[in-house]
């Protein structure tokens, strides 16, 4: 009995290895009122070598130019979810005449590989963002399901 159980602890330690090393394709679709976005959602995780890459429709969400830096943070796997951070901060910006102040979003983004929903949680402080949408919180719902393998 212990051997059997020693075993399906070890298959299963070795799938949830396996999964973690898998690159992942989803197609995921937001709605919000009138608005419909399709999109690929690229999940590639840590290795020892490379660090945690998130891809949408082919854009690396690691980016940085002189209005301001996002990197992913981390991609864990805790079956049947998959939970991404991803941190920007912006610089001070000039649009039409209006002057912005620096800015940070924080993303936290819960998958369910089961339902397929994707649950977004993201912080807004200051800059542009935080003008237009607010400061603080906000969490919305998008639909994602594995690709299909072509």
């Amino acid at each position: 009995m212990k051997l059997r159980l020693l075993t399906i602890v070890t298959l299963f330690a070795f799938h949830q290895t396996l999964l973690a090393n898998e690159v992942l394709v989803f197609e995921c679709k937001r709605v919000e009122k009138d608005f419909i976005e399709e999109y690929e959602m690229k999940l590639v995780p840590a290795s020892k070598s490379a660090k945690a890459k998130v891809f949408l429709d082919g854009r690396d969400l690691d980016r940085s130019d002189g209005s301001g830096t996002q990197a992913v943070k981390a991609i864990r796997f805790a079956p049947p979810n998959i939970v991404i951070l991803i941190d920007a901060q912006f610089e001070p910006e000039l649009l039409s005449g209006v002057s912005y102040p620096a800015g940070t979003v924080s993303t936290l983004i819960t998958l369910n590989q089961t339902t397929g929903k994707l649950k977004k949680v993201e912080t807004i402080q200051g800059g542009i963002l935080g003008s237009h949408l607010g400061n603080g919180t906000q969490a919305s719902e998008e639909a994602c399901l594995p690709a299909k393998a072509n």
